[in-house]
């Protein structure tokens, strides 16, 4: 290691070689961190990480499949050999389960109809898959003084807002796959806040809200940067900060 990977923060975002995953890795870079760039494609990440670095800021690529177990040990392995420790982890990395589709339009999704291994393909990268690198990374966490978790989840994981049938989201076609992973995540999100606690390591959810990326067709009304900014905010919290919370931009969620 080098002084000049020792006296920065480190963070790793995972899926963040696009949309919200790469704003945030930006976002983070331009904070003065050291952003580990996750992809499942090494070309695209290194492409995602280049672009960082152009505009002034300090990334690396780090080719990372939440749901391939080899290559999170790995890339584990190649943050303890590079830097030691690991202060901010953003698990970005998720899949709809239905491709370019908007969750209102995910037809694919009713539960009644609904094909078991679309539902599990998407747990398995969207609440799995982040249990597999909170895991593989959390010696690196505790190695840091303010070492912060966030998860991004969706306004959709929210059971108070998507089972109100005058609220919202009453337009949305139900879903088995998305919207449980979500809710599922939040959940998650708490115990793994419940136990870090007392480490100071703090845990959140964040809603970034609809967001234009490739996962909803471009359909979304906010940019990737707006997305971003609420996850940022929890990823560089205070050591007064909430832990066990789910938020988007404009304040704390209902569950």
């Amino acid at each position: 290691m080098n002084e000049h990977t020792t006296q920065r923060k480190v963070a790793l975002v995972t899926g963040a070689n696009k949309g919200i995953g790469r704003a945030i890795a930006e976002q983070l870079a331009a904070l003065g961190m050291t952003v580990l760039v996750g992809a499942r494609d090494p070309r695209r990440g290194e492409e995602a990480a280049a672009a960082v670095r152009a505009a002034g800021g300090d990334a690396h690529a780090l080719a990372l499949d939440v749901t391939a177990p080899a290559t999170v040990r790995e890339a584990a392995r190649l943050v303890e050999e590079r830097f030691g420790h690991l202060d901010v982890l953003v698990n970005n990395a998720g899949i709809t389960g239905s491709g370019q589709v908007a969750p209102q339009d995910a037809v694919d999704q009713i539960p009644s109809s609904v094909d078991l291994d679309m539902v599990r393909a998407v747990f398995e990268t969207n609440v799995f898959g982040v249990i597999a690198v909170i895991n593989a990374m959390l010696p690196l966490l505790r190695r840091s003084p303010a070492a912060r978790i966030v998860n991004v989840s969706s306004h959709a994981g929210s059971l108070t807002l998507t089972s109100d049938p005058d609220g919202p989201f009453a337009a949305l076609l139900p879903s088995a796959a998305y919207t449980p992973s979500k809710a599922t995540l939040n959940a998650l999100t708490v115990q793994y806040a419940n136990e870090l606690r007392k480490d100071g390591i703090l845990v959140n959810a964040a809603a970034p809200g609809f967001v234009n990326t490739e996962s909803n067709n471009h359909t979304g009304h906010l940019t990737p940067a707006q997305g971003a900014a609420v996850v940022v905010r929890l990823a560089t919290l205070g050591a007064d900060g909430p832990t066990a919370g789910f938020f988007s931009e404009d304040g704390p969620l209902p569950w």
